[in-house]
């Protein structure tokens, strides 16, 4: 494990970088309805894929639960709670959004060949996921805590 000193400064830094990250794609997006549309109508390597994703019946749809997910993921990692529960998500998010840029092999333009900045985000949350970040500093090692001391008084 990685949790000391530093190292601990580190993690919770990685946590509070990737919840601004999130939370601000969140603030950036709210009330544009033709955001995810017009993100997913522009794929090229996996166009068959995402295209269906911007029809009138399914785009709102996921629009909202984008602009919802960016949020809480946001919250979950600012906070430090249910950390362990939001970074799949953020994960499996990266790689779509990975996916969707990519015109392979490169990934958004020339200079970004078959790796760009999802990738590194989506290793970060892996580290998140895998360190428990949370329980440093946010309130998943709050309820941790309080938890413990009710079973011991029990």
């Amino acid at each position: 494990m990685m949790q000391e000193g530093s190292n601990r400064t580190i993690l919770v830094l990685f946590r509070l970088l990737m919840g601004w990250t999130f939370l601000y794609a969140a603030i950036h997006h709210y009330g544009d309805g033709s955001f995810v549309a017009g993100f997913l109508s522009h794929t090229k390597t996996f166009h068959d894929v995402y295209a269906p994703l911007t029809g009138d019946k399914i785009a709102p749809i996921l629009t909202l639960l984008v602009e919802y997910g960016h949020m809480l993921i946001g919250l979950s990692l600012i906070f430090g709670l249910f950390v362990r529960l939001s970074t799949p998500f953020a994960i499996m998010m990266m790689l779509l959004y990975w996916t969707a840029h990519m015109d392979f092999p490169y990934i958004e333009n020339a200079n970004n060949f078959l790796i760009d900045y999802h990738i590194v985000y989506a290793l970060v949350l892996v580290l998140l996921f895998q360190e428990n970040a949370g329980r440093v500093w946010g309130l998943d090692g709050w309820l941790s805590h309080r938890a413990e001391i009710a079973r011991q008084s029990a």
